[in-house]
Parts: C-alpha cells; structure tokens; sequence
C-alpha cells in the first residue's frame, strides 16, 4: 500500500494547528489572572511545557515534509507550490483569528515554518535537479 505524503502532510498540519488551540475556536481563550509570584512560576512553566510541544510538533511536521519532499524529488514536482501555500496561510489566518492571534503573527510564523520546509524539501534532491 503506497503512502500519500500529502495526506499525511495534511494530518500532521491539523495536528499543528490543534497545538494552537485552534480545537477550542468556538470559545475565546481563557486568560489566566496572575496575582502572586507563585502564579507568574506557575505560568511560566505552562510556557515552558507548550513551548516544548510545539518543538516536538514542529519537528513531526519537518519531518513529513522532508517525506513530501522526496515524492516531489522522485516525480518533478517543485518544492514551491505557491497557490497551496497561500491557501494554508488564508485558512490557518481564519483559525487563528478564531482563538485571538493576529494576522501579521501567522503570517510570519507561516513564513518562517515554510521556509525551513523548503530548505528540507531542497536537501533531499538530488543534485542537479531543479
């Protein structure tokens, strides 16, 4: 059974964006009050853990795009597809205005998670490929 690196692609994002607390759209997101040193501790260690998870996350999805790069690699698909890009970005755009998070901030936390994409998806190439 041949694997779809697309469709894992498009798993791995909604887990990506899940880590954003975009599953919980339909509320606005709480915001803790801290009052006490031991509240400020207590958030910056929530900080600490959600910081760790969106590493972990981010390199799951690093790694399914170095998979997608090699079916591109394999069959002459460039590694830039502009117009799914911008479709990702307007989308994710959407879902995060749902949960508070500003246009310009996805934008350039799209832009800088594509990048890295890209310079995966080029690595596995083989040389002297376009």
């Amino acid at each position: 059974m041949e694997v779809n690196p697309f469709k894992i692609l498009l798993s791995g994002f909604g887990i990506f964006l899940l880590s954003f607390g975009i599953a919980h759209a339909q509320s606005k997101p709480s915001v803790q009050t801290i009052n006490t040193k031991q509240d400020l501790d207590a958030g910056r260690v929530k900080i600490d853990s959600l910081d760790n998870e969106l590493i972990k996350i981010l390199g799951e999805r690093e790694r399914i795009a170095k998979a997608i790069g090699v079916y591109k690699a394999k069959n002459n698909i460039p590694p830039l597809q502009e117009a799914r890009f911008k479709q990702v970005v307007e989308k994710t755009i959407a879902a995060g205005n749902k949960v508070g998070l500003s246009p310009e901030f996805i934008t350039e936390l799209l832009n800088a998670i594509h990048k890295e994409s890209l310079r995966i998806e080029n690595a596995v190439k083989p040389a002297g490929s376009k």
